[in-house]
């Protein structure tokens, strides 16, 4: 009888997650009028009589606070905006002429915050300059600001119209030939001696980093690549629980290899080993579609993964679990938590090699499945360690870069 009501549980499961997608398709789409993308080039494709509108498929958040366009052509009058708008902005209006939604004017450097009359606000920007926007949360008041900067310095700010969720990054044009080049991922940043914030680089979310660069959700590969011990590992602060029980990443660089492992390890995973390979781990590697259960060799188990491709893991767990009191099992999307400890990044120290321990077994079963742009590829039982299954991710080819999102299932 239990095995029959877990397996509709993960049958409900499956379906949650295929509508999940179906809704994040729709949700999640970019928009745009009388404008042409190519890659990150943003194009003016209209007659300069009509206003040419980018809205991004994403708003900005905590973890991802920032965007810039670099100007590659002003056109006849450079006459480009960057902003942020609500999602379902009109595309026939340049970003701030309407209400919730703010921008900074190339053409005359002005502000447009809900008016089609700009104030004066910063330098005018002109072929090769660099426009950003960004939100921070101001420490002394708590107040939303969004900021705008030129070339890598802050212009200024002002109040944001509205919560982060409901601000899209956006981009306008209203003459021929403008062209931009768009990065929806870019950093921000003064030098130590400005005293200004650094926009948030997110390691507080991982406890382990070793040769894993991180910007963001961006998780990137910066290891040497040349041999199996040059792994490079990411593994989370905490562990999965019955309330956040699957995580996802979406492979946007293969890399030279696609070398990129998807799993589930025991705390303090040998940093140099992909996840699957050693014991207490479990992990679904995309260059060959097999299955890594404690051991170097693995089976037969999806299809490849390349670029683009999203995969999942997640545990089903039995309904009599309940976790320990002592477990680390902090929600991920409280507001204040302690301070965490210092991050093991050995990209900036050099730790001592690990040596891999038979790890505590928890004695439980729990069923670990794993998918494939929203489809169920495969499932299996799986002895829990004690402390619980973190999610972890390997990767050990040049080039390789994926974003993660740790809580899909959460909203």
């Amino acid at each position: 009888m239990d095995d029959i009501n877990l397996h509709y549980r993960f049958l409900n499961w499956r379906r949650r997650i295929r509508e999940i997608r179906e809704v994040r398709a729709v949700r999640y789409r970019e928009r745009l009028k009388k404008m042409l993308r190519d890659g990150d080039i943003l194009r003016y494709h209209g007659n300069s009589d009509e206003v040419g509108c980018f809205v991004a498929a994403r708003p900005l958040s905590k973890r991802n606070r920032y965007f810039e366009v670099t100007i590659t052509d002003t056109g006849v009058r450079g006459m480009i905006a960057v902003g942020l708008v609500p999602q379902f902005y009109k595309l026939d209006h340049q970003p701030g002429w309407l209400p919730q939604s703010v921008a900074f004017h190339a053409d005359d450097g002005k502000l447009y915050n809900g008016n089609t009359l700009g104030q004066q606000f910063g330098p005018k920007c002109c072929r090769g300059d660099r426009i950003g926007c960004g939100i921070s949360l101001d420490s002394e008041d708590g107040h939303l600001t969004v900021f705008f900067t030129k070339n890598g310095k802050e212009v200024g700010s002002v109040e944001a119209p509205g919560p982060p969720e409901a601000l899209y990054p956006a981009v306008g044009m209203h003459s021929l030939g403008e062209e931009v080049l768009l990065d929806l991922n870019a950093e921000w940043g003064m030098d130590e001696d400005d005293g200004l914030m650094i926009v948030d680089s997110h390691e507080e979310d991982w406890s382990r980093l070793h040769d894993v660069k991180v910007t963001g959700t961006l998780l990137e590969y910066v290891g040497k690549g040349k041999s199996i011990v040059d792994v490079g590992l990411a593994q989370a602060r905490r562990p999965l629980n019955t309330r956040f029980h699957y995580y996802e990443l979406e492979i946007t660089d293969a890399g030279e290899k696609c070398y990129i492992a998807l799993g589930l390890a025991h705390r303090d995973y040998p940093k140099n080993r992909h996840p699957g390979w050693s014991r207490g781990s479990i992990a679904y590697h995309a260059d060959d579609g097999k299955l890594f259960q404690g051991s170097g060799v693995g089976d037969p188990f999806g299809p490849r993964c390349f670029e683009g491709d999203i995969m999942g893991c997640g545990i089903m767990f039995p309904r009599d679990y309940s976790q320990e009191a002592g477990d680390d099992v902090d929600d991920w999307d409280l507001e204040v938590a302690p301070k965490p400890s210092e991050v093991q990044n050995d990209l900036y120290a050099n730790n001592e090699d690990e040596e891999e321990e038979g790890e505590d077994v928890d004695g439980r079963k729990v069923m670990v499945f794993f998918t494939r742009n929203g489809k169920v590829v495969g499932r299996r039982d799986v002895a829990l360690p004690a402390g619980g299954f973190y999610p972890t991710i390997g990767m050990m080819s040049t080039g390789e870069k994926v974003r993660v999102d740790l809580h899909p299932l959460s909203g």
